[in-house]
């Protein structure tokens, strides 16, 4: 699996700027922050933190007081190893992985540290290519997968399920988009614009990119405590019988005064 971080990763990371700023690459990138700036808008917390693509703030629209973004390379804030994130655990209420995991040669460690991090009920929100798609079929059918992004392994997202469902995290949201296919030419994008508002309807999952939002759960335990006291329980354990006792008693010598 190719590593963005590996001997060759300064190439690759050069690489995923460049894509980005080609036609395909925005179109991309045009969807991905619309929903970015839609979903961490609602999300509320201390601390956020953006792993990968540190040229661009998906963090922009998010109310959270303090944000970080982490990479390998400026303009990162936090230079890091997303193997071994700098970070506090259970410190942070917000993960954003754009394309991270796919081209990571380690995508579990990375998933596991996030779930280090993470605060009990804390959110992380992954983008990925999906092999599912035309974008799929392309990578498949490229016999020189050295280029960004089809030298990515992209991850199915049942397997993607499964890994976070391992680690305690609940899938809470998700959706798919760039239906068409992956053209560099913007007259074409353009004329298949309807690709879009039909994919959802007519193959939903045959969506380029997915989005996934998961929340951290932690199984917790709350102790019930009972609500009477010792005196309590010996009045309403003792004194019955021995208030019985003692009007039995009484019976016998009433009668045998009688």
């Amino acid at each position: 699996m190719p590593n963005l971080n590996g001997p060759h990763g300064e190439e690759r990371r050069r690489d995923a700027r460049q894509w980005f700023e080609t036609t395909l690459g925005r179109y991309v990138l045009a969807r991905e922050q619309a929903y970015f700036d839609e979903i961490v808008s609602d999300i509320f917390g201390f601390n956020a933190l953006q792993l990968g693509l540190p040229q661009h703030d998906m963090l922009r629209a998010s109310r959270i007081p303090l944000r970080l973004t982490l990479g390998t390379h400026r303009p990162a804030s936090l230079l890091a190893d997303f193997n071994h994130l700098p970070i506090a655990s259970q410190s942070v209420d917000l993960v954003l992985m754009p394309h991270v995991l796919e081209f990571s040669a380690t995508p579990h460690q990375i998933l596991r540290e996030v779930e280090r991090v993470l605060m009990p009920e804390g959110q992380v929100l992954i983008t990925g290519f999906n092999p599912l798609s035309f974008w799929g079929a392309c990578h498949l059918l490229r016999r020189r997968r050295v280029d960004y992004p089809w030298c990515g392994k992209f991850i199915g997202l049942p397997r993607l399920k499964d890994w976070l469902a391992l680690l305690g995290f609940e899938v809470v949201a998700g959706q798919l988009a760039c239906y068409v296919p992956p053209l560099q030419s913007a007259q074409w994008l353009a004329r298949l614009q309807f690709m879009e508002a039909a994919g959802d309807r007519w193959w939903p999952l045959g969506g380029g990119v997915f989005y996934l939002l998961a929340k951290k759960r932690v199984a917790g335990m709350r102790l019930i405590l009972p609500s009477w006291s010792e005196r309590l329980a010996a009045q309403r354990g003792i004194a019955p019988a021995a208030q019985k006792e003692a009007g039995h008693c009484r019976t016998r010598k009433e009668n045998e005064l009688v």
